[in-house]
């Protein structure tokens, strides 16, 4: 199969996002496509898999004009897309989810049968590496990595002939990333046409064959994975030289802010016990499911602390609910931004404002003006891109909208920050403004606690790294005499430290 796209156009309203843009790609290649959040890649895969309509221009496929207006006619030309956004029915089971529309029924009767769905989902599930997820179970009550595993076995489901991978891998962990790779590599052995969008470097270079490059809506060029490296990819994408990937801190943690004594919740927990140094980042390591974010939700009073103690300064907190943390001096950057972090309906400045409004109100009366000053003075630390503080924050590109998660809590001063996943489907500019922002909180003498899915950014920006097996403590290391082979064996369970 060999699918093309010339000249590609949109916009939204006077906004254009994408100018005159081509892309191709055959069948057994896994092509990438990468560039900056709101360079325009998931507008063109959107294109091409019938969610939008282009404005002009034109696909092909085997050399013949071809018009998508809808999804189902993408699955009739054997397209299929794993979004980043998750579209699952929370409500619904895993199995349900993967064949919304597309039940499976008795041949006689038309009674869907549900043995015959549990049984393909289960086999999908298992070929993905994921068997331990149960086809019954309701999509909702997943982690946000399984429920991306799903969304994979969802697209997965349909037999395509061209597979569209819109950042796949980042809420995986890299037991996960490991089993879908090895699938990858079936489908195209099988001469299935791959595109992998990801912001993660480290992948385009493992599995991918080409590379295409979009900057501001327009194409800049594209590469043999053999031929370019690192360096030529991130000048292509960002036009700019981001110095170094992971900069580093010159500033010595100082004494002990947090202290977490045999933390326990309702079951997920047990006996977990570290400290947190003003200055320092702790790292917090481990396979999906293994209680990592748990801890930070304890910590956070978003769920109850059965047993343990935690102290702040010295002093013992009681920490019942998020409220009672935030009085404390604790801020949290949840996983899910979309969800959690963000009210996508307001604007930057209602968001940046959202944890402190007291701070800008008289007599239960908002000061408009107080708002936008603040968020003024974060927009320009920050470095978010946006026409003015006005604007929704769902209009801004992911690494924006993580920004402002920050700028929420910026404002507050705290003393501790907990951060879930901080750089999730960012891309490699705006992690690199991220970690800067990470560590000029720490210079400032903040403790923060750091969960990651991405080994190379938990070592590199890591003072120390706690390790995270079946909700036990499997070890803490200091991050510059330990390698990732030692991290991934405390994680899997592997050795006792």
């Amino acid at each position: 199969m060999k699918v093309s796209m010339r000249g590609i156009c949109k916009a939204f309203g006077p906004v254009k996002v994408l100018e005159a843009v081509d892309f191709s790609v055959r069948g057994g290649e896994v092509h990438a496509l990468m560039g900056e959040n709101g360079a325009g890649k998931s507008t063109l895969m959107k294109i091409l898999s019938g969610v939008y309509q282009a404005d002009a221009g034109e696909i092909r496929i085997n050399d013949q004009v071809v018009t998508i207006r809808s999804t189902r006619d993408a699955e009739a030309h054997g397209i299929a897309i794993i979004h980043q956004e998750l579209n699952l029915i929370p409500q619904l089971s895993v199995m349900e989810n993967l064949f919304l529309g597309r039940e499976r029924e008795h041949s006689r009767c038309g009674v869907i049968n549900r043995a015959s769905m549990r049984r393909e989902a289960s086999q999908i599930l298992q070929q993905l590496g994921a068997g331990q997820i149960d086809p019954e179970q309701e999509a909702g009550q997943l982690s946000i990595g399984r429920q991306q595993m799903v969304e994979i076995a969802k697209a997965l489901s349909l037999n395509a002939k061209l597979l569209i991978m819109d950042e796949p891998t980042a809420a995986l962990t890299e037991r996960e990333i490991e089993a879908l790779f090895a699938f990858m590599e079936q489908l195209k052995q099988r001469g299935v046409a791959i595109v992998y969008v990801s912001h993660r470097m480290e992948e385009i270079f493992r599995v991918c064959d080409k590379i295409s490059i979009l900057r501001d809506g327009c194409f800049v060029g594209e590469r043999q994975i053999a031929a370019t490296d690192f360096d030529e990819v991130v000048r292509l994408m960002v036009g700019r030289e981001i110095g170094d990937r992971f900069p580093k801190r010159d500033v010595a943690p100082g004494a002990v802010r947090l202290q977490v004594e045999a933390l326990a919740d309702d079951g997920r927990i047990e006996g977990i016990a570290f400290d947190a140094r003003a200055g320092e980042v702790l790292g917090v390591a481990g396979l999906m499911g293994a209680g990592r974010s748990e801890i930070l939700n304890v910590l956070f009073g978003v769920k109850p602390r059965r047993r343990g103690s935690v102290r702040l300064d010295g002093v013992e907190l009681n920490i019942r609910q998020p409220g009672d943390a935030i009085a404390a001096g604790i801020a949290y950057v949840t996983e899910d931004r979309k969800s959690q972090g963000l009210v996508l309906g307001m604007s930057l400045r209602e968001n940046a404002s959202l944890v402190h409004l007291r701070r800008h109100a008289r007599l239960g009366v908002i000061n408009g003006r107080s708002e936008r000053e603040e968020a003024g003075r974060l927009i320009e630390q920050l470095r978010i891109r946006t026409r003015d503080a006005e604007l929704d924050v769902k209009s801004l590109s992911g690494g924006n909208q993580q920004k402002v998660v920050f700028a929420k809590w910026l404002a507050e001063s705290p003393k501790v920050l907990l951060l879930d996943e901080p750089t999730r489907g960012v891309d490699v500019g705006g992690k690199a403004e991220i970690y800067h922002i990470i560590n000029q909180l720490a210079a400032a003498g903040v403790a923060i606690v750091m969960v990651s899915s991405e080994l190379p950014e938990v070592m590199a920006m890591s003072d120390r790294i706690l390790v995270i097996h079946e909700g036990r403590q499997a070890g803490l290391f200091d991050a510059c005499a330990v390698s990732q082979e030692d991290i991934m064996a405390a994680a899997a369970g592997a050795a006792a430290h």
